[in-house]
């Protein structure tokens, strides 16, 4: 155990220092604000604050973990050998920038709730993170900066142990629209018919027909070799399951229908099932309350993963709402059209409340990047980039998950990446 040594000790420092220590690292960490103590302890040890008390291990604060509320900060950015690194410290320190601070920086979102300016669907854009700006946003840095405190600490102190890691698999399937063209009721069928022949999509219509006639299979409908890929891999696999309405009214379809509902007790009997939350139910609890119920009756067990359809996070009203309904996970930190780490981690991390002041229960769970982020692109960029990013988490020894959607899985050409991706990459990792 390593003993940390403090004059202020808060919320936010154990926070932070919990993230660094106890989840990437896999050492337990204690507080200290007795000086008495601190000198008699004969275990790993160090100090914080903003001068050494003698010779000890010391990183020097930059006052942002004993402060309170929200303000705007001028951030530098310097590098700790070859890696973006800010908030710098004196040459006592015995890291050049305090990592605790920087770290809870990204982890709180704290740029997140700074004035911004918001997207078309009022989210928050990738183009206004610092990691965007700076190029580091594909970097898993709070990780990779606790890796090289790693290596600094065990130079300094000869007994302190750290747990063996590995890299960990978790696949998400986002499932908007499980089927594009059935249980979708008669007049939604309609007007898909309608639309379809009023733009030449005669195509569409063709394969609809057939369909519906129980002649051709549900393009969509791919959760059969879902299933089958998930229950031969080790690693793990959540799908998020939407019963809110679409955006779009055409595609939207029954929830309540018994086909629906097999459906989901079908994915549910072999692999996580979570709510895949909407829109409407960002803003009315009362909407939220009532999909989580929904979703409960129909697996018959608790929810506890929740993702929101859109990746709006409203901080800190979305995540609020989720830890009320007893939600444990969220799958929404990242960004829908860029691949990177949002919080700057590939470990799973709690949220803390900005505006309160507090730790929260609720597991965040970064995503690497989702599909709807390349979806224009070639397959070979696709690859280079999946494989790129997962060898920067295993490096670390972190969590990589990335966003599919059942629809990545239908017999399109275009598709076939998608397919050999997650049957092949995303299940092993060697």
């Amino acid at each position: 155990m390593l003993l940390v040594y403090s004059q202020k000790l808060t919320t936010r420092l154990s926070y932070s220092f919990k993230h660094i220590f106890l989840r990437i690292l896999g050492i337990d960490v204690r507080f200290t604000s007795v000086l008495e103590e601190f000198i008699a302890y004969e275990d790993p040890k160090m100090s914080y604050g903003k001068h050494p008390l003698g010779n000890e291990f010391f990183v020097q604060e930059h006052g942002l973990l004993a402060e309170n509320g929200i303000e705007s900060i001028e951030i530098l950015l310097k590098e700790w050998d070859d890696i973006p690194a800010f908030f710098p410290t004196i040459e006592k320190s015995a890291i050049p920038f305090d990592i605790f601070a920087a770290s809870f920086y990204l982890l709180s979102r704290y740029e997140e709730y700074l004035p911004h300016v918001k997207d078309t669907k009022g989210r928050y854009p990738a183009a206004e993170s610092l990691a965007f700006q700076n190029n580091f946003l594909e970097l898993p840095i709070v990780d990779m900066w606790a890796y090289k405190l790693k290596v600094v600490l065990q130079q300094s102190f000869e007994n302190i142990k750290f747990p063996h890691k590995q890299l960990m698999l978790h696949n998400v399937i986002s499932v908007q629209r499980p089927f594009a063209y059935n249980q979708k009721g008669f007049f939604r069928s309609f007007l898909c018919y309608f639309q379809d022949f009023t733009k030449g999509r005669f195509k569409n219509n063709f394969y609809r027909t057939q369909v519906l006639l129980g002649i051709r299979k549900d393009p969509f409908d791919t959760f059969t070799w879902i299933v089958n890929i998930a229950k031969r891999s080790t690693s793990k696999m959540t799908a998020f399951f939407l019963l809110g309405e679409n955006e779009e009214y055409q595609d939207s379809l029954n929830t309540h229908r018994k086909a629906f509902q097999l459906l989901v007790k079908y994915v549910a009997d072999y692999k996580e099932v979570g709510l895949l939350y909407s829109a409407s139910s960002i803003t009315k609890f009362a909407t939220l309350e009532e999909e989580v119920k929904r979703m409960e009756s129909t697996i018959n067990r608790n929810v506890v993963s929740a993702k929101q359809s859109n990746y709006f996070v409203n901080l800190p009203e979305n995540y609020r709402n989720l830890i009320e309904l007893e939600i444990e996970k969220d799958f929404t930190m990242a960004y829908y059209d860029t691949p990177g780490f949002r919080a700057g981690t590939c470990t799973p991390f709690l949220f803390y409340d900005l505006d309160f002041e507090i730790k929260t229960p609720l597991i965040l769970h970064p995503i690497a990047l989702a599909s709807t982020a390349m979806q224009h692109e070639k397959a070979e960029k696709i690859e280079a980039k999946i494989q790129n990013l997962m060898q920067k988490v295993a490096q670390v020894n972190g969590v990589f998950s990335v966003v599919l959607s059942n629809e990545n899985f239908t017999s399109e050409e275009e598709n076939r990446v998608w397919r050999k991706l997650f049957s092949e990459t995303l299940q092993n990792y060697e």
